[in-house]
């Protein structure tokens, strides 16, 4: 970008009534992107090489002052949210349907984008805690379900409201938070990072969730006699995976269950003779899996 562009881009942002409007959040998360990483990058690339840096200097300040007033309507949206939420009680579309007036949910696509990034909003903890606890070579290090993922589980798991939902490796605790959000029914995440579980727990509590329950354990050793429908996103492999599905038929004899899988640890799960699949197989691990115990 010129610095007339620079200019342009700045003035035109400033003037733009649609970006300071709350429900217009995706459009403002792409202006505040826009400013962060080719405008304020460009001009700390043009600054080393002009003779007269005075208008360059003024248009940052600028551009850091736009991006700073959008950056606060997004605060102060996800303070009332977080309010909403907290009295609301959310037990079926009603949640849904809040995260629609301010981003799409209905896009097919795959990876994190603006909903992850509003989802993030909605926690009033901003900074990831630092794992405590060393992993075992089978293990697999803490990765955030995608958000549209957990939307497109609550759509596909067909919930009933006898379910319990447990998360297996559940991180800082999304996917269960979200999951009871969009269907009202109780859920459990097993959390092996004591750092992790504390945080998922915070969250929930700060949101005013106490059918969302976390617990520190290994999940070899948690108490699954409660779930119904298990989901996991490759929180381990190898032998530690053939334990925990050993200990999920032995659940499964008592009742049917159904678990969700994404990422790597679908091709294993699917081969589990006690189960089949109740969606389509599918070659790409990064679709969600359904299976139904027998």
């Amino acid at each position: 970008m010129t610095i007339f562009e620079l200019q342009l881009y700045i003035a035109e942002t400033e003037k733009n009534p649609a970006l300071y409007q709350e429900h217009e959040f995706d459009k403002r998360i792409e202006a505040i992107d826009f400013i962060d990483f080719q405008v304020l990058g460009r001009i700390d690339e043009l600054l080393p090489g002009t003779d007269q840096p005075d208008q360059l200097i003024l248009l940052r300040n600028r551009a850091e002052k736009v991006k700073a007033k959008l950056e606060e309507i997004d605060v102060t949206l996800f303070q009332q949210l977080q309010q909403t939420i907290k009295a609301a009680g959310y037990t079926t579309n009603g949640f849904k349907n809040l995260v629609n007036e301010y981003v799409d949910t209905s896009s097919e696509e795959t990876g994190y984008d603006n909903l992850d990034i509003f989802i993030n909003g909605l926690s009033h903890l901003q900074t990831m805690p630092e794992q405590t606890r060393e992993l075992e070579p089978e293990m697999v290090y803490y990765q955030k379900t995608p958000a549209r993922i957990v939307f497109e589980l609550a759509e596909k798991a067909h919930f009933v409201k006898e379910d319990i939902f447990f998360d297996i490796g559940a991180g800082l605790g999304q996917v269960a938070i979200l999951v009871h959000l969009l269907t009202g029914i109780p859920t459990r995440g097993i959390e092996l990072e004591p750092a992790f579980c504390d945080y998922a727990g915070d969250c929930a509590a700060a949101l005013c969730l106490p059918d969302v329950i976390f617990t520190n354990v290994d999940a070899r050793e948690a108490d699954y006699s409660e779930g119904t429908v298990f989901f996991m996103f490759t929180p381990f492999r190898g032998e530690i995976m053939q334990e925990v599905l050993a200990i999920l038929k032995k659940e499964s004899l008592q009742r049917k269950i159904k678990i969700i899988t994404y990422g790597p640890c679908t091709a294993r799960v699917a081969l589990e003779s006690w189960l089949y699949f109740a969606t389509p197989e599918d070659n790409n691990m990064y679709k969600l899996a359904v299976f139904n115990s027998y």
